[in-house]
């Protein structure tokens, strides 16, 4: 899998919302340096579970919007002698 790299301002995001997270649910100042470490972290360990499910459920819906283009199209074959 190749390395996900995000923009400077999308990790500031996400490193805020770790921050805000261990704020308003655990009650306890993380400084920007430990929440860049600990998404790193989930990143590294835990992403590759995440990304495959996203290229999962795109797949499905790939899937099913092809099954529902060929189901269209053969609606409107017209009959012929050829055989299938």
């Amino acid at each position: 899998m190749a390395i996900i790299e995000f923009s400077k301002e999308e990790k500031d995001t996400i490193i805020a919302k770790v921050q805000r997270y261990f704020e308003d649910e655990l009650h306890q100042d993380i400084g920007k340096f430990d929440a860049e470490f600990l998404t790193d972290f989930f990143s590294e360990e835990v992403g590759a579970y995440f990304y495959n499910r996203g290229l999962n459920d795109a797949k499905m819906l790939m899937e099913d919007k092809l099954a529902d283009i060929s189901d269209a199209l053969y609606e409107i074959e017209k009959p012929t002698t050829f055989a299938r």
